[in-house]
């Protein structure tokens, strides 16, 4: 038995993962539920996919006795986000936790960046962040507690080539972060980001123009801990992130990229 499971560090806690249907989002909703959370598991329109993948893992964390459902939503888009919130506080109980992994990104030259692709992703990364705190905000103020975790990326210290508009929105994440956590402190809410390296998710597969072997060994020179990150390598720091272990914690950035960067 895992020490989340042993514990129940989440008991009673509701979250909230958008983008939650594969990846790095998949791992947390199976940790929160392994620590006791109820878990909405949200998805994007217009993907069969992504509905499948969300609702198959909606049903695996029922299946084990967890609290889940899968929720499509854009979450760029404000009603959609409203139902959201709406519909995983009516069927989950009161959101106390939110996670802002929701992402959009393409692989192309800066100068080669349509308007509509740079407002796309901002759409997603940035806007949708904003819109899901504010919808989770009233219920979490009402409590007099919650935690709000974006995802932003080592990418923002290191920068990358044919990605100028997804590094910029996951810079914005980190100011976005830090200044809300000014805002919310005195409700009892903290507002941390969580910085992965280089993790292996099928998004990573999708965009990436190197084979997955290239990539682990590049990733085994560049990392203290040499060896490919995966998904659930990041689940503990988003358990602890979203428990009381970590209430006196707000504003700050955690990487977890197995010693990729150092400053």
């Amino acid at each position: 038995m895992s020490e989340a499971v042993a514990s129940g560090r989440l008991s009673g806690e509701t979250a909230i993962v958008t983008g939650g249907w594969r990846g790095i989002g998949a791992a947390v909703c199976r940790a929160y539920a392994a620590a006791g959370a109820a878990v909405a598991v949200n998805y994007p329109p217009g993907s069969g996919a992504a509905k499948a993948g969300a609702h198959r893992l909606a049903e695996e964390l029922t299946a084990h006795g967890h609290g889940a459902v899968a929720i499509e939503a854009d979450v760029s888009d404000e009603a959609a986000v409203a139902r959201l919130a709406g519909q995983a506080a009516a069927e989950l109980g009161p959101v106390t936790v939110l996670v802002a992994n929701a992402a959009a990104s393409t692989r192309q030259p800066w100068s080669e960046i349509s308007v509509a692709q740079w407002n796309h992703v901002m759409a997603v990364n940035v806007t949708g962040a904003l819109l899901c705190a504010q919808a989770v905000y009233p219920g979490m103020k009402r409590a007099g507690h919650g935690k709000i975790i974006t995802v932003s990326s080592v990418m923002v210290q290191l920068g990358a080539a044919r990605a100028l508009h997804y590094v910029t929105s996951k810079a914005a994440l980190i100011g976005f972060t830090r200044s809300l956590a000014r805002e919310v402190g005195r409700d009892g809410i903290c507002v941390n980001a969580v910085m992965p390296g280089a993790i292996r998710t099928e998004s990573e597969d999708e965009l990436s123009t190197d084979s997955p072997d290239v990539t682990a060994a590049r990733q085994a020179e560049l990392q203290s801990i040499p060896r490919r990150g995966y998904a659930p390598d990041l689940a503990g720091t988003f358990t602890f992130l979203a428990s009381h272990d970590s209430d006196f914690i707000t504003g700050q950035v955690i990487t977890v990229d197995g010693g990729w960067i150092h400053y």
